[in-house]
Order: C-alpha cells, then structure tokens, then sequence
C-alpha cells in the first residue's frame, strides 16, 4: 500500500522542528497531551486548544499557558501541523470532518465514530482524504513493541494465533491484528459474557477509600481473521485495576511468546527459553533517573525508549511514540501510523465482539469501503535500536 501523506501544498515542515499541535477538547485525554507537551518542549509545541466552556478555557490558559479558542477555525488560523481531537463520540466526528474541510491532518480520539454506521459514514466523508490518524497507542507501549520486534525477527517462525487480556475492544482488536498481520479480511466472531463480584480499588479518579466488591463484567471471545486466530479475554476496568493481570500470548510455528517469556525450536531436540528484559535506571546503587532505558533479547536491544531522561511511563511513551510518528508522517518522511482505515476495521470487529456477547450468537463482519487502503499486512514498529 502507498504511503498516506498531507495533501501536496501543505508547506514542509522542518526535520527538527517540534510539532506544532493543536487540541480540540478540554477534558481528561487534552489535558495528559498537554502535560506531555509541556516535559518534552522540544518535541511538541502547543499553539491552541479548543473549548466550547469559557471557564475551561480560562483553565487550560491558567494552568497550561497555551491560547484557548472557542472554535477551530480559530485554532486552525495558529497553523497547527496537526489537529488532536480529544472529544466524546457524539461530538468527535463532526471535529474530524471540520478540519478535514479546512485540509488540515488530524489524529483523532479512539474509537473515531461511536457504532458501524457512524464509521461507514465517517469513511464516506473524509476516508479518502488521506488526512485522518486515530489516537492508538497500545501497539507502541515499550512491551508491546519489544514483543512485535522479536516476532518480525523470524525465529518464531509464522503466528497462527494470539491472545490478548490486557484492554478493550478496540484496542485488543488492534493488538491481535498487528500480530497477526490481519487486514480487513471478513472474520467470524464469537462471545460470551459472565459476572462475578470483584474489588475495584483504582479508577481514573484514583483509589477508593474503601474496597468493596462491585459486579463486573468479563468478556471472551474468538475471531477467525482468517490469517489466524485470536483471543479476546477483558474484565471491566482491568485496564487500571492493579488486581488484574495482563496477559499476551503469541503462537507460532517454531515457539511462541507468552508476556516476556519466548520459548523456540532451534533444532531436533533443541528447545530454548529467553526473555524479554527491562532495563530500568535509578533503582538501588542507580544513581540516574527512574526511567525505561531499554528492551533487551538474547543480549541485544531490540527497543530504545526514545525519551530517556524524561522519567515517563510506559503509556506516556506510547502516546509521545503516537505524537512523534504523527509529526514524522506530517512532513511527509513517515507512513502513517494509524490510518483510518484501520480504526475503522479495528473498531467494527470490537462491535461485533460486543454484540456476539449480548446475543450468544455468532456475528460475522464483512469487507468494507475502507478495505482497499487498509488492507495490508500491519503492527507496531519498535523503536530504532
């Protein structure tokens, strides 16, 4: 597939110059991009945030020092290289199509439209285009990437499945295909959904000040994406609920990877055990800074935080990953790293996940209009070693 860049026109931007963001939205999502903005000025420059709340734009001038517009079109005229936007379901489309209108690229929020007919419509207005990137971050989390390297290495030989408990729908529908090298290819889904009772002690709010059990949902599911197959396995909050453990199994002909663990076949009667190793600065007789320094595979890096120094986590290094990917691509030196293509793919098989749990029947899902430009073989890269 070719690569994805601005429309011709669009003035150049220069290789080392930040890019220049700007933000649709005030909330939660902005507000961590604009913290990540403000610890890597270097990278990433801010020229304006949008807000439909007057107070709230007297609270991202405040406290982040950046302008804040009560429309895009006033965002749009600080020449932004690129728009996020970082806004509820029913509002985000309409942002997207705005500044697709105005010919300016855009990441946009996860998933990008809320059902399959809100994606069809999307993809109907601004697919081709060109200038649409959605917000995921999952394939580019150090882990992640780490895993992704050593599987494209080729030891392992070819994955016939994978299995994911880690996050949601959408974003485990992403971390599946990528294994998998799944396009858009019609799958089959099945689901089911059970409750238990459960301690919730962290959300996004924080910790609770009592630990009590609450109902929550787990869902199971497998897809034939017909390349292979994969297991989907998500309790409800898991994503922050440190009771609950993530789990990533791989499986190839010749080995498989199981979180850091990689098992291979190296000959007859040959069967070899490595793993994947984080090396962390700043803990014990470490006098540098807590921080990822790298990834490492049978002695050799195979991922380099690429923001050492800045004492981020590992989902802030996946969105700056994100951001820096998007700014690579906006100066036209970089495929894309999340069309929307494959948002819209990743998104309808998540739906069906959903819907084959609610109905315990199984749903399949079909070739769609955004087919032709994302699918192609696709994952995460890691970073440059």
């Amino acid at each position: 597939m070719p690569t994805e860049l601005p429309p011709a026109g669009r003035e150049p931007l220069a290789p080392d110059a930040p890019l220049r963001l700007g933000v649709v939205g005030s909330g939660f999502r902005a507000g961590l991009l604009l913290d990540l903005a403000r610890r890597l000025p270097e990278r990433f420059a801010v020229v304006g945030v949008v807000s439909r709340s007057a107070q709230r734009r007297d609270e991202v001038a405040s406290r982040w020092g950046v302008p804040a517009f009560a429309g895009i079109g006033d965002l749009v005229g600080e020449r932004p290289d690129v728009v996020v936007t970082a806004l509820p379901w029913d509002v985000n489309v309409r942002a997207v199509e705005d500044l697709v209108e105005r010919g300016v690229p855009v990441l946009s929020e996860t998933p990008p439209a809320p059902d399959a007919a809100g994606l069809r419509e999307l993809w109907s207005r601004v697919g081709e285009s060109g200038l649409v990137q959605v917000a995921e971050q999952y394939p580019l989390q150090p882990m992640n990437a780490a895993r992704t390297a050593v599987l494209r290495a080729g030891s392992l030989g070819d994955v016939t499945s994978a299995q994911v408990s880690m996050t949601q729908l959408y974003h485990a529908v992403s971390l599946l295909r990528g294994a998998l090298g799944a396009g858009c290819a019609p799958t089959e889904v099945r689901a089911v959904s059970t409750e238990s009772l459960l301690a919730d002690p962290l959300s996004r709010a924080g910790w609770a000040e009592r630990v009590e059990l609450r109902p929550l949902r787990t869902t199971v599911a497998t897809i034939d994406f017909g390349t292979g197959t994969g297991l989907y396995d998500f309790t409800e909050t898991q994503t922050r609920n440190p009771l609950r453990s993530t789990r990533v199994v791989v499986r190839a002909t010749r080995g498989e990877v199981v979180d850091e663990r990689v098992v291979r076949v190296l000959g007859p009667a040959t069967v070899v055990e490595s793993s994947l190793v984080r090396r962390q600065t700043g803990a014990h007789r470490d006098f540098e800074v807590l921080d990822l320094d790298h990834i490492a595979f049978d002695g050799e890096v195979v991922y380099r935080n690429p923001y050492r120094g800045a004492r981020l986590s590992d989902e802030e290094i996946a969105v700056a990953s994100l951001l820096d990917a998007t700014g690579t691509w906006a100066r036209g030196r970089g495929a894309p790293p999340y069309p929307l293509a494959e948002a819209c793919q990743d998104h309808l098989v998540g739906l069906a996940i959903t819907e084959a749990a609610e109905s315990g029947l199984p749903v399949r899902t079909d070739v769609e209009a955004w087919a032709r430009r994302g699918d192609r073989s696709r994952g995460p890269s890691a970073s440059q070693t």
